[in-house]
């Protein structure tokens, strides 16, 4: 869906698309680096799994606390992969269980004290690295690169819900 301050090309460029995933093959090669995590996780004194970054992410920005089912979806991976993480953050004391208002049979759960601040620790530390690596870059040009990756990002998840192929939902996500 076009915003109203830009008009798209047309026909879309094929040659910018296969530049736009190439750069997004790097990015997300950066993002996802082990050593990188471990790095980060040493620099914050976090000791946690790479695959519970994510899901202590979603947790933490969550106004409320969530089923797994909901986490699973959200995260696009099977449901014993959730399960599994998420006894290991209950262990580390990471995450609580609660008691979901609608089933009592059904539980929920939410980042506790601890695990809102290992999220916030983590956090600091790769956004000081951004800093550290986009320090050069204007105001101006942050802004628009951040307008235009959550555009990127809402064209793909509307996309995503047209196809099929996503579990998160327009309510799921901000409009930016």
């Amino acid at each position: 869906m076009p915003h109203p301050e830009s008009t798209p090309a047309s026909p879309v460029d094929a040659g910018h698309i296969v530049e736009l995933e190439r750069a997004l093959a790097r990015v997300a090669y950066l993002l996802t680096r082990v050593r990188r995590h471990e790095q980060a996780l040493t620099q914050c004194g976090v000791q946690m799994d790479r695959a519970s970054v994510p899901l202590m992410r979603l947790l933490a920005d969550s106004p409320e606390p969530l089923r797994l089912g909901e986490l699973a979806t959200r995260l696009d991976v099977e449901a014993p992969h959730v399960s599994r993480q998420i006894q290991r953050l209950e262990r580390a004391g990471y995450i609580e269980r609660v008691p979901d208002p609608a089933d009592r049979r059904a539980q929920r759960v939410s980042p506790t004290v601890e695990g809102r601040r290992a999220v916030d620790a983590v956090r600091d530390v790769l956004r000081g690295w951004m800093r550290e690596a986009l320090s050069d870059w204007t105001s101006e040009d942050l802004k628009a690169l951040a307008v235009l990756n959550h555009r990127m990002v809402d064209a793909f998840l509307d996309h995503a819900e047209v196809t099929g192929d996503d579990g998160a939902t327009a309510r799921d996500r901000p409009r930016r």
